[in-house]
């Protein structure tokens, strides 16, 4: 059992009060996030009059998957009467006029939300770092990033604030900080959760056809009670017993993105684990061209990032070449579909190349991290995002080793569309 229901049951069964566990929560904040910087805005007079109506609830009688549970969520997720910046200065002012449908899910499901973690600007960099709120630090190793953009909701985990919270993912947004961090985030098969209310601030457009909003937690179990609160419907169930006869693709190396050897021991040292288990291991796979789809991925994500506007000197993308963008993506999503029902059952990755770099200056394009002593593009190990993002997969990150350093060293797990649950299942057999 994770520690979110652990808590919700132990509120349930009154051996504490939603009241407390707030308040404990709000100290652990008040006491610890000083030099980590995670949880950027606060609510915490809103979350003690919550908690105090939760624990009016159990009173009548009333229960609720997440009744009392503090928790914080990104802080580019809508909540009435909150900043949602999205790490823009032009944006420090913007107060959301109305819940996300998320955050709507969440509280009718009993949550008391305390405070909305930091991010970069424009949820676009692996580390979180923003002018309006500063830098979040990794628990784990003050001046090392804790990943991004939902950085600052896995250093909340991370940093024992809360035992829940929702990210969002589009080159890795959630599973990059869930590795850096040690926690655990599932980044969902698209478009099972909806993003009404996660978008630019004073913005409501279309919903694009990459990015998504998910949960991070300390636990596959509890990952697993936070998707069947915000799934917009049930899914499947995840099979029943051991692992025997699961047939698992080993992603070992990428043409476009290196990996530590930290990485790669650990990623052989799970797939070797699921081999005593009964899986059936393939570490060449026959997988779609990764090359090709990586240089696909970085065009539509650009182009999404972008709302269509061009870099200076550019031709804008055209409808056709919009379309001829989709139709491509499309394709490369029924191939991985096919790829996961006749040769396998799951993939095994990294989900970054290497442990949490050092906090810097510089964005994505330009920053450079070092690898094995290599110093190496940071934004090639968006190569690892894009496994699962672009085909819309299921992916979670799930603690599985440490560096060199000691830093935490997360993989991904990615299955088929729609077992989301599965993948949990599985996971939680071979994480640390």
């Amino acid at each position: 059992m994770g520690a979110a229901q652990e808590l919700v049951d132990a509120i349930a069964g009154g051996k504490t009060t939603a009241v407390e566990a707030t308040e404990q929560a709000i100290k652990r904040i008040e006491d610890g996030d000083g030099d980590i910087n995670a949880v950027v805005v606060r609510d915490f007079d809103r979350a003690r009059a919550e908690a105090k109506e939760a624990d009016a609830r159990l009173a009548r009688g009333e229960r609720a998957p997440l009744l009392g549970l503090p928790m914080t969520v990104k802080e580019s997720i809508n909540i009435a009467g909150l900043p949602t910046t999205w790490g823009y200065a032009e944006h420090a002012n913007f107060i959301a006029d109305r819940d996300a449908v998320l955050a709507t899910r969440l509280k009718k499901a009993g949550a008391v939300i305390v405070g909305k973690t930091n991010v970069p600007p424009g949820l676009a960099d692996l580390q979180s770092v923003n002018p309006v709120y500063g830098a979040t630090h990794n628990p784990h190793m003050h001046g090392r990033s804790s990943g991004g953009s939902s950085g600052g909701a896995a250093a909340s985990l991370a940093a024992g604030f809360v035992t829940a919270e929702v990210g969002s993912d589009i080159g890795g947004s959630i599973r990059t900080p869930a590795a850096f961090c040690g926690v655990w985030g599932l980044k969902p098969t698209h478009g099972i959760i909806s993003k009404a209310g996660h978008s630019m601030p004073g913005t409501d457009g279309s919903d694009d056809v990459l990015s998504v909003v998910g949960p991070m937690a300390r636990s596959a179990e509890d990952l697993d009670l936070l998707l069947g609160v915000l799934a917009d419907h049930p899914l499947p169930a995840p099979r029943e017993g051991k692992l025997a006869g699961l047939r698992v693709a080993v992603v070992a190396a990428h043409p476009l993105a290196p990996m530590s050897s930290d990485v790669a021991s650990t990623l052989e040292a799970r797939a070797a684990q699921l081999e005593t288990l009964g899986a059936t291991i393939d570490r060449t796979p026959k997988l779609p061209d990764l090359e090709a789809m990586h240089r696909d991925y970085l065009r539509l994500l650009n182009t999404v990032m972008s709302h269509g506007i061009p870099p200076a000197g550019r031709e804008p993308v055209t409808l056709a070449a919009w379309f001829d963008m989709l139709d491509t993506h499309a394709r490369t999503g029924r191939e991985w579909d096919a790829a996961l029902s006749e040769r396998y059952d799951a993939v095994l990755a990294p989900v970054f190349g290497t442990t949490a770099f050092p906090l810097d200056d510089n964005d994505i394009a330009s920053r450079m991290i070092e690898i094995d002593g290599r110093s190496e593009p940071c934004a090639s190990q968006l190569a690892w995002a894009g496994l699962a993002i672009y085909p819309g997969l299921p992916s979670v990150s799930f603690p599985a080793g440490k560096g060199s350093e000691g830093l935490p060293i997360g993989l991904q797990l990615i299955g088929p569309r729609y077992a989301d649950r599965e993948v949990l299942r599985i996971a939680s057999q071979i994480a640390i």
